[in-house]
């Protein structure tokens, strides 16, 4: 994110600001600002994404944008997305490999993001309904986006995202758990998000009455500390009788069969259930 207000700026909101062409040069200079393109300039706590997409003729948009904003993002790649909106001018430059967005809207300044509810939009558009839904529940987390926002997606999006906005809920902790809990939703079992258990603490779903799922991310589990813990807390879970179930960032997202199958055979046996 970038690190001061008005990291990208244009040569007019300069000469507005009292700077004359003279100033400019003399900014350049020092490495106070940096040319973009002609007429826009970076401060030195301009982002790269925000470099990116000003030198490319817009702002950030799509995945890059909820990045900006700390929203989780299923995307792993690094082209900056771009919101040129309908009228805008694409521009090409070093290392340009940006992802285009052409959707009009106003905007109350010339490099500001888009709002978390467009943001989303174009995440549905271009990532598709996991990837929405994903970054949908992880802006309600955050506080991001208000029931007007909500209201406004439901309006101008399409069935199948509708659905998704009625399952979103605020309470996961991660993407990961978003996207666990929209792929288990058409299987008819009965699960419950961020439930606590006596002797282990707050687990990432229950089902049934003691089958316990955890999803480690990316991050924050890799250290052998964290995976002690880990197992403290699963061996503390099967003395009180349940049994816990623990993917990794890869396998939830690149092995879901094997993950969907791991599940399904507790409960096709029954072992979910008390007494099972």
């Amino acid at each position: 994110m970038c690190t001061e207000k008005d990291a990208v700026v244009s040569a007019a909101a300069l000469r507005r600001g009292g700077l004359t062409r003279r100033d400019v040069d003399r900014c350049l200079e020092h490495g106070v600002l940096a040319r973009l393109r002609r007429g826009v300039y970076a401060r030195p706590g301009a982002c790269p994404d925000a470099r990116s997409a000003a030198s490319h003729g817009g702002r950030m948009a799509c995945v890059t944008a909820a990045r900006h904003l700390g929203l989780w993002v299923l995307d792993d790649g690094d082209a900056a997305h771009v919101w040129l909106r309908g009228h805008g001018h694409s521009y090409r430059h070093d290392a340009c490999r940006c992802v285009e967005h052409w959707d009009d809207s106003t905007a109350s300044d010339s490099f500001g993001l888009p709002s978390v509810p467009r943001i989303l939009r174009q995440i549905l558009r271009c990532c598709g309904i996991e990837g929405f839904f994903v970054a949908l529940e992880s802006a309600l987390h955050l506080r991001r986006i208000s029931r007007e926002g909500v209201a406004w997606l439901r309006a101008v999006c399409p069935g199948k995202a509708r659905e998704a906005i009625a399952l979103a809920r605020g309470e996961a902790d991660s993407g990961l758990e978003s996207l666990v809990r929209w792929r288990l939703r058409d299987l008819g079992l009965r699960i419950r998000a961020q439930v606590t258990i006596v002797s282990v603490g707050r687990v990432d779903f229950l089902i049934g009455d003691r089958l316990i799922i955890e999803v480690d991310g990316r991050a924050g589990h890799d250290d052998p500390a964290s995976r002690h813990k880990a197992r403290v807390r699963d061996a503390n879970a099967a003395m009180w009788g349940y049994i816990t179930l623990r993917f990794d960032y890869a396998m939830v997202v690149h092995d879901w069969d094997v993950v969907e199958r791991a599940i399904l055979a507790h409960v096709v046996s029954g072992r979910h259930l008390a007494g099972g």
